[in-house]
Parts: C-alpha cells; sequence; structure tokens
C-alpha cells in the first residue's frame, strides 16, 4: 500500500462557523478516531488531492503538529453542489487491529466471451475487505479468463489471500453482456436451423 503525508493542525474549536471559515481558506477539518481520543484536525485541501480522487486506496502518515499517526481515509464528504471538499474522517492503524476497507477490483486474464464480441461490464468497482493492516491488499484481484458469453463472475468466486470480502457473496463482479448485433445474428442462425 502506497504511503501519503498529510500535515495539519489541531483544531481547538469545533462548532459549523469554526469549519466554515475553515473551508473559506482552503482547509478541510477532519478527524482521527481508533485511537485512546478523538482527535480534530484541519489540513491544506490541496493535500487531499492525490487521495480523495483516486481509486487507490493509501496508507496516510497524518502529521498533526508534529505528532504521526498511521491512518487511512475512512471517510469524505463532498458539497452537493460543487464536489468541494467539506470533512475528512480518518481510522488509526493499529497493527493487531483488523480494519474495513474498500479496495478497488483489478480484472486479469483475457475473457473467452469478450473474444467471441461480448462487452466486459465491470459491475464492482470496489470492494468491502477486512484485514490486519500489514495484509491489506492494494487491489482484489479477479481471474476472468474462464468468463463465457452471456455470463458473471461472482464475489464467491474470487480468492482472498490474508483478507476477508464482506460483501455479498452472490454479488456479480464482472459480467460480459451479449451486444445486439450478436443477439439477432444468433437468433438468425437458431430460425435457419430450424427450416
Amino acid at each position: 500500500m502506497k504511503t501519503l503525508e498529510i500535515i495539519g493542525f489541531k483544531r481547538a474549536n469545533l462548532g459549523k462557523q469554526v469549519s466554515k471559515e475553515l473551508r473559506n481558506e482552503s482547509y478541510v477539518p477532519g478527524v482521527l478516531y481508533g485511537g485512546a481520543e478523538q482527535v480534530h484536525f484541519y489540513a491544506p485541501a490541496i493535500l487531499f488531492r492525490d487521495l480523495v480522487y483516486s481509486p487507490e486506496v493509501y496508507e496516510v502518515d497524518l502529521n498533526i503538529e508534529g505528532t504521526h499517526y498511521r491512518a487511512v481515509l475512512q471517510d469524505a464528504q463532498f458539497h452537493p453542489v460543487n464536489e468541494m471538499l467539506l470533512h475528512v474522517d480518518f481510522l488509526l492503524l493499529q497493527d493487531d487491529k483488523p480494519v474495513k476497507l474498500d479496495i478497488p477490483v483489478k480484472l486479469v486474464g483475457t475473457s473467452p466471451g469478450v473474444i467471441l464480441g461480448g462487452k466486459l461490464v465491470t459491475n464492482l468497482r470496489k470492494m468491502k475487505v477486512k484485514a490486519l493492516p500489514a495484509n491489506l491488499p492494494d487491489y482484489v484481484e479477479v481471474d476472468i479468463s474462464d468468463l463465457e458469453l452471456g455470463k458473471s463472475i461472482k464475489v464467491n468466486k474470487v480468492k482472498p489471500v490474508n483478507y476477508e470480502i464482506l460483501n455479498n457473496p452472490s454479488a456479480p463482479v464482472a459480467t460480459v453482456t451479449i451486444p445486439r448485433a450478436l443477439k439477432s445474428a444468433q437468433m438468425e442462425e437458431a430460425r435457419a436451423g430450424k427450416k
């Protein structure tokens, strides 16, 4: 897992008005959970760009006034209209405590269904996994080399290593759909065969 550093400052006042003032000055208020006590902080909005607008999952070195915390982004709230980052929640990483995180899905292999003209559709871009911080994968690898035309690969076919997948086992991860042109060609062949 890649690491990003975010440098922040402790917050003394926690009201809505103070949060609004921080945002007006291009800072993002945040909270770090999971330790003996919550740590309220704020950091420059620009530092969150790579963390929030990326499909990758990062371990964050949260440097709050010289105190370093190993953390992961747990939640980010955005403004409904202008997409401005409003608030971030981090979870403190502890070597002996499992964490739950959304990890990107990476499809590997070549699907026979796609070779025959099918369209590969990704149903799940991320999967929720539970693991100790040391075992958190960068991505969940899903092999599609047996994926036939009109078929799906489900969560229960994914083989996790040192982590647990929390998604519904019967949820489709990827599907090879049959394009309309291919469907009509198959129907023509079926009709011709009946004559």
